[in-house]
C-alpha cells in the first residue's frame, strides 16, 4: 500500500465523518494491547489557540532535549503533519503502515472506526513504539467525548479560549460547551486556564484536580509567532512547563519560543507582503482583526476569504471587512465549501470570485491577507504558488 491508498481509505464515505465517543476508541486499543498508557501527556482542548499552545510547548521541550511526539489537527497539506516526534512528521511508509494495520484489526473485530480514530490510534502507538518521553496531546473537537479522551491521567491539561463553535455537537451555549471541554480534566491532575469557567470548577471539585487559574498575558518578544492572540497561548504554555517542567532554564524557553514553527497562524509571507492566518470562526476573525490593527494599523488591505458552509460565514464577513477594502472570496473543492453566491449573499460590499492566481497582484503595495478555512489554504496556496514552509 502507498500513502495515497492510506487518504482514499481515510477520505472514504464510511470513514470521513464525525462520530463521537469512546467505545470504539477503547476496543481498538485494548487490541493493540493499549499503547496509550506507556506514555505521558499535557493534553490540550479549547476552540482557538490550542494549535498554538501545542506548538510552543513541543518546541521548548524539544530545545530541552525531550523526546516529544506532537499530535495536532487538521493538517494543511498531508495527514503525516498531524504526528511528529522533535518537529519531524511521521513518514509515509509509517503512516500507511499504521492506518492499515489499525483498520484492519478494527475491521475484524467489528469496531467501525472513523477517520480522526485511525489517526489518533495510530498516533498513540507510533508515539508508544518509538518511546516518546512526552506527548503534547491536542483535542479533535471538544474533550468529553474526543478520540484522545481516552488517556486515564496526564501531567496536565490545558484549555485555552472557548467560544462558539460546532455548536451542533457542543452545544447552542458557552456553558454547554465549556462542560464538554472541561471532560479532559481528569482525576488529581492538574488543570491550566485563563477563563474561570463554573463547569471547569464543577468538574475539577468533582475529580479532585487542582484548577490553576492564570492571568492571560506573556510577553511575546521572544515567540517567532506573531498576533496578539499570542499573549494568551503562550501565558498557558509557560504555565504548563512551569508546573511540569520547572527544571527547564530560561535560556531554553526562549531559545524554544524562537524557533516555534506553525503555519498559517497569522503567517507573513515577505516576498507577497502576504498574511495567512486559519481564522475559521468568528473569534478566530476578531483576534485576526486585533492582529491586523496592531501590527498592520495603516497598509491598505486585500483580503482573500472561504470558508464552510456549516460556519457562522455572515458573523465573520460583517466582522472582517470595510469598504476600503479589496474583496476576493474563493470558493474550494471541499464538498462543505461556501460559494461564491452564499459568500457574496451576506456581505454589504462588492466582492469578486477568485479563480486564477493572475487576478491577483502581490506588488502593488497592498497588504494581502488570506484567512478562512485550512482546506481552502491549503489549495489556495498551491494555487497561488505560496512557500508556507520557507
Amino acid at each position: 500500500m502507498k500513502y495515497e491508498d492510506t487518504v482514499k481509505l481515510l477520505t472514504s464515505s464510511e470513514k470521513f465523518r464525525i462520530s463521537p465517543g469512546l467505545e470504539r476508541m477503547e476496543n481498538v486499543l485494548e487490541l493493540l494491547k493499549n499503547p496509550q498508557e506507556k506514555l505521558k501527556y499535557i493534553h490540550v482542548a479549547g476552540t482557538n489557540g490550542k494549535g498554538s499552545v501545542c506548538a510552543i510547548l513541543a518546541s521548548v521541550l524539544k530545545e530541552a532535549g525531550k523526546k516529544v511526539g506532537l499530535y495536532t489537527s487538521p493538517h494543511i497539506f498531508k495527514y503525516t503533519e498531524r504526528i511528529q516526534i522533535c518537529g519531524k512528521n511521521i513518514s509515509d511508509e509509517d503512516f500507511t503502515k499504521y492506518v492499515f494495520e489499525i483498520s484492519e484489526i478494527a475491521d475484524k473485530n467489528n469496531i467501525d472506526l472513523t477517520e480522526f480514530e485511525i489517526i489518533t490510534a495510530t498516533m498513540f502507538k507510533y508515539f508508544a513504539d518509538n518511546n516518546a518521553e512526552i506527548v503534547i496531546l491536542e483535542t479533535g473537537m471538544g474533550g468529553r467525548l474526543d478520540a484522545t479522551n481516552v488517556i486515564k491521567q496526564n501531567m496536565c491539561s490545558i484549555i485555552t479560549h472557548i467560544d462558539y463553535d460546532h455548536t451542533e455537537r457542543l452545544g447552542k451555549t458557552l456553558d454547554e460547551i465549556a462542560a464538554e471541554k472541561a471532560g479532559i480534566i481528569k482525576a488529581n491532575c492538574p488543570c491550566i486556564t485563563f477563563e474561570g469557567k463554573e463547569a471547569y470548577y464543577d468538574r475539577a471539585m468533582e475529580v479532585n484536580a487542582p484548577l490553576n487559574l492564570i492571568v492571560p498575558y506573556a510577553d511575546t518578544s521572544e515567540l517567532a509567532l506573531k498576533g496578539t492572540y499570542q499573549e494568551e497561548n503562550l501565558a498557558l504554555a509557560l504555565a504548563a512547563i512551569e508546573l511540569c517542567f520547572p527544571e527547564i532554564p530560561k535560556t531554553i524557553i526562549n531559545k524554544g519560543l524562537q524557533n516555534v514553527k506553525h503555519p498559517c497562524r497569522f503567517q507573513y509571507i515577505k516576498d507577497k507582503n502576504l498574511i495567512i492566518d486559519g481564522a475559521h470562526n468568528p473569534n478566530g476573525i476578531k483576534s485576526l482583526i486585533r492582529s491586523l490593527e496592531q501590527h498592520y494599523p495603516y497598509e491598505k488591505r486585500r483580503f482573500i476569504f472561504g470558508c464552510l458552509n456549516n460556519k457562522d460565514y455572515k458573523t465573520m464577513i460583517n466582522s472582517l471587512f470595510s469598504e476600503k477594502d479589496e474583496i476576493y472570496f474563493y470558493h474550494f473543492s471541499h464538498k462543505n465549501s461556501a460559494t461564491y453566491n452564499e459568500l457574496q449573499e451576506v456581505c454589504s460590499y462588492k466582492a469578486t470570485e477568485l479563480k486564477s492566481k493572475d487576478q491577483i497582484d502581490f506588488n502593488d503595495g497592498k497588504l494581502n491577507i488570506i484567512c478562512g478555512s485550512f482546506y481552502m489554504i491549503s489549495e489556495l496556496t498551491q494555487l497561488l504558488d505560496i512557500d508556507i514552509f520557507k
